[in-house]
């Protein structure tokens, strides 16, 4: 881990498995979370906040299983301000080496009356009895006040005393809405420290929406006012426009630790691979321009930064690709190329495959050669990430076979469902809506299309088409994403994806979830 002082160490919490799910249309299944919380863990994460264990069975046997293989970051699971929330993650974190409750209840005047519709002296009860509760399961309870920042101050004094005092060691303020700006949350976290007794003896935590863009920014003055803990999560993802994304924050410490005095202990190296797993496995793209993981992060395409570059790169490059587990190489591949130089290539991508999955990836990836003269970069990084979506699928596409033309369109499809192969013919207006009705007759649904979106991954007429696909039916939103060369065969495996999310979402929601909240 990077080596900071304790006194400028800000602890990294990871809620991209609790509120990142919680974005409308990602989804993890259970064996997802594994991996990706094994990832969290080699990063260096100090919490990772595994899920929401009341909401589903699901949730509950993830953080479980979870809290039974990290050893080294501590296990987190989300409770309401119930005993039967506080109860049900207490039994789920229990195997865990370093167990954490997290438990929050609303103290914003306007969440109280219309949410909770409670006095606040009822949530002053309530937080007390909550903590408590936690605080006999174990020594690590952390409160959060959600919507702390449109909170009346003398009454979040009260409430974060409360807490206090019933034995929460770590108090977040949340930006539920991405309402503050970066002086004002700052002061806030000044105003509660100067205030409240026994504040100096808890850890302080952020957890910023980016409802105004200013979720990182905010995050970053929370620490300069006080916070030793900031919520985040990988790529920004989250509820509404998202959470503070982990590897800006971390990054910005690390860039600019020394005038600010802090940093983390993330090994950045990681966060590449950790940035393209989570969006391969939610179907979430990752914009070009995303700052530190967007595919342009660090393109220079205006001549004078080119020449810049090429004399010193310091003169455009805050950091180096290498640094976030970029590789520099831009060695292009073929059907000749050998499993060790096609592994020496996943490396420098950002990814750190198994044997089986190497193996598996290194046969897609000579079918793919075959088919193209070159393999670039991003076809290897569709590749990978197309079969990383498809790692726990219930339904897989087996055989498609497509009439097109003026003479009318057809599909015939065959789908392995639940391990049973399944056949059927369809037409449609186009051979993209035959290949979808053929879909609908093997796995009947309600969904309704919200979104296809087709486009290139790399240049030519022999380019893997990337395709987008959104799905929503009664109230949820699930999308799928898929590469192949074969437009249609990519259309068919990216409607399935959708498909088995969406299902997934299905089997792991109950009706009392919905009130969960991205704080």
């Amino acid at each position: 881990m990077t080596s900071v002082s304790d006194a400028g160490r800000v602890i990294v919490f990871d809620t991209t498995m609790r509120d990142g799910e919680q974005s409308p249309g990602a989804s993890m299944s259970h064996d997802e979370k594994i991996e990706l919380a094994k990832i969290l863990e080699e990063m260096g994460v100090d919490v990772i906040e595994a899920g929401f264990p009341i909401a589903s069975n699901g949730d509950f046997e993830a953080v479980r299983a979870i809290a039974q293989i990290v050893t080294e970051s501590t296990v987190c699971g989300l409770a309401r301000a119930a005993a039967a929330d506080i109860d049900r993650c207490a039994e789920a974190i229990r195997p865990a080496r370093r167990g954490r409750i997290h438990t929050f209840i609303s103290t914003s005047p306007v969440h109280m009356k219309w949410k909770l519709q409670m006095e606040p002296d009822a949530v002053l009860e309530a937080i007390t009895a909550s903590v408590t509760r936690a605080r006999n399961h174990t020594d690590d309870v952390e409160w959060s006040a959600e919507d702390a920042t449109r909170t009346e101050r003398e009454f979040l004094f009260r409430a974060v005393e409360a807490a206090i005092r019933a034995g929460a060691r770590t108090i977040n303020l949340p930006d539920t809405v991405g309402y503050s700006y970066p002086e004002e949350y700052a002061n806030l976290f000044r105003d509660v420290i100067a205030n409240v007794p026994g504040a100096d003896g808890v850890i302080f935590s952020a957890h910023c929406h980016n409802d105004l863009g200013l979720a990182v920014a905010n995050s970053i003055a929370a620490v300069q006012g006080g916070a030793r803990q900031v919520e985040c999560a990988i790529n920004g993802i989250g509820e509404r426009a998202g959470n503070a994304a982990l590897e800006e924050i971390v990054m910005a410490l690390k860039v600019r630790g020394e005038d600010l005095g802090f940093g983390t202990g993330v090994e950045p190296v990681h966060i590449t691979r950790a940035s393209r797993y989570v969006s391969a496995i939610t179907g979430f793209p990752v914009q070009f321009n995303k700052a530190i993981v967007g595919k342009n992060a660090f393109a220079h395409e205006s001549g004078i930064h080119q020449d810049g570059m090429l004399k010193n790169a310091e003169t455009y490059e805050i950091m180096k690709p290498e640094d976030v587990g970029q590789g520099a190489t831009n060695l292009v591949m073929g059907k000749h190329s050998g499993r060790h130089a096609f592994r020496e290539k996943l490396k420098a991508l950002g990814y750190e495959l198994g044997q089986n999955a190497l193996n598996e990836a290194f046969v897609r990836f000579k079918e793919l050669a075959d088919k193209k003269k070159h393999v670039f970069d991003d076809d290897i990084i569709a590749l990978v990430d197309d079969a990383l979506a498809r790692g726990s699928e219930r339904i897989r596409v087996v055989h498609l076979k497509v009439i097109a033309g003026t003479e009318g369109q057809s599909a015939e499809l065959t789908l392995e469902v639940d391990g049973v192969e399944k056949k059927a013919e369809a037409s449609g207006d186009g051979p993209v809506d035959a290949v979808f009705n053929a879909i609908h007759e093997i796995v009947p649904h309600q969904a309704a299309l919200r979104l296809f979106q087709v486009h290139a991954v790399t240049e030519g007429t022999d380019a893997q088409a990337q395709v987008s696909v959104r799905l929503e039916e009664d109230g949820r939103i699930a999308t799928g994403a898929a590469a192949d060369t074969d437009t249609l065969t990519a259309s068919a495996k990216a409607y399935v994806n959708a498909l088995n999310n969406l299902f997934s979402r299905k089997e792991k929601s109950r009706p009392e979830a919905a009130i969960a909240s991205g704080f």
